[in-house]
C-alpha cells in the first residue's frame, strides 16, 4: 500500500499547491511556496512522527503520539493538505473535501509507517502465527 499511496499523495500535493498557489495575485512570492514546501514537509513531518513512533515501540517506553509536537505537526500536514486540495479547485464543495481528507489521510498513513516497514526489526515485533500452535488449551506444545 506504501508504494501506491505515497506517490499518488505526493503528486496530488504538488498538482494542489500548485493550483492552490495559482490563486494567490500575480507577483506574489507566495504563489510557488505551496507546491514547492508542501511535499518535502509532509514527508519529513510524517516519516519523523513514524520514525519517533517506531523508535518507542521498539524500545517499548511510551507512546510518543501523547507529545504535542508530533500530534501538531501531523496536524498541520493534514490541514494544510486539505485546505490545499479545497482551495485548488473553482467550486470548492463537500465531495472536493472529502476526496481531499482521503487522499491527505491515506497519504499521511503510508508516509507514517515507512520506518516501521523498512524496519529489519518488524519481523520480530509482529507476533507470527505460525508460532501459535492450534492445540486445546492445558496440552503441552509438541514443540
Amino acid at each position: 500500500m506504501i508504494a501506491i499511496e505515497v506517490p499518488v499523495y505526493l503528486v496530488w500535493l504538488a498538482q494542489v499547491g500548485y493550483l492552490a498557489g495559482q490563486q494567490l495575485p500575480r507577483g506574489d512570492v507566495a504563489r510557488w511556496a505551496p507546491p514547492v514546501l508542501l511535499p518535502p514537509a509532509a514527508v519529513l513531518f510524517c516519516v519523523m512522527a513514524g520514525w519517533t513512533w517506531w523508535m518507542s515501540v521498539m524500545a517499548g517506553t511510551r507512546s510518543p503520539l501523547r507529545e504535542r509536537w508530533i500530534v501538531a505537526s501531523l496536524v498541520f500536514v493534514a490541514g494544510f493538505s486539505v485546505f490545499c486540495g479545497v482551495a485548488s479547485v473553482d467550486d470548492p464543495s463537500v465531495s472536493v473535501s472529502l476526496l481531499s481528507a482521503a487522499v491527505t489521510g491515506l497519504g499521511m498513513t503510508g508516509l507514517f509507517f515507512i520506518p516501521a516497514a523498512a524496519s529489519r526489526q518488524l519481523p520480530d515485533v509482529i507476533p507470527r502465527r505460525s508460532r501459535r500452535t492450534a492445540s486445546p488449551p492445558g496440552e503441552a506444545d509438541p514443540q
